[in-house]
């Protein structure tokens, strides 16, 4: 089974994206906007302080009557953040993600975080593999 240190690698982007906390919840959608990210990490002087996404947005700007250009991000994101290790499989990462109900884990290396995981890219590795398997039966099964 693939190994999350595998799945980066072969991410289309490994550029980490974060804002730091005192940004506003407008501009911190706006970088994620531009990058086409549902989340975001949160870092202040090299250090993940939280991870904002369009969930944080939704529940507590949108459903609580709040502005994002008058919200600091810190005010809002999930400062409880779930890491991951670059050798943990896909599999440990998909079942973490659906026992504690979240979409993004930050990848942690040797006290600095090194990637960050959607839901998506881990659904993708998973497709990908079983692809490889059956290829694989088949390949067999005519020889």
């Amino acid at each position: 089974m693939q190994t999350v240190r595998q799945l980066l690698e072969n991410k289309t982007i490994k550029e980490l994206i974060s804002v730091g906390p005192e940004m506003t919840v407008f501009q911190a959608l706006q970088v994620m906007a531009e990058r086409d990210v549902g989340a975001i990490l949160v870092m202040e002087m090299g250090d993940v302080v939280g991870i904002f996404s369009e969930r944080d947005y939704a529940r507590r700007i949108v459903l609580l009557g709040r502005t994002s250009a008058g919200t600091k991000v810190r005010d809002i994101m999930t400062s409880k953040v779930i890491f991951v290790s670059p050798e943990q499989s896909i599999g440990e990462c998909m079942a973490l993600m659906t026992e504690r109900r979240i979409r993004h884990l930050p990848v942690m290396e040797d006290n600095r975080v090194i990637g960050l995981l959607s839901i998506g890219d881990l659904v993708h590795a998973t497709i990908a593999e079983q692809q490889f398997v059956i290829e694989q039966l088949v390949k067999y099964i005519r020889t």
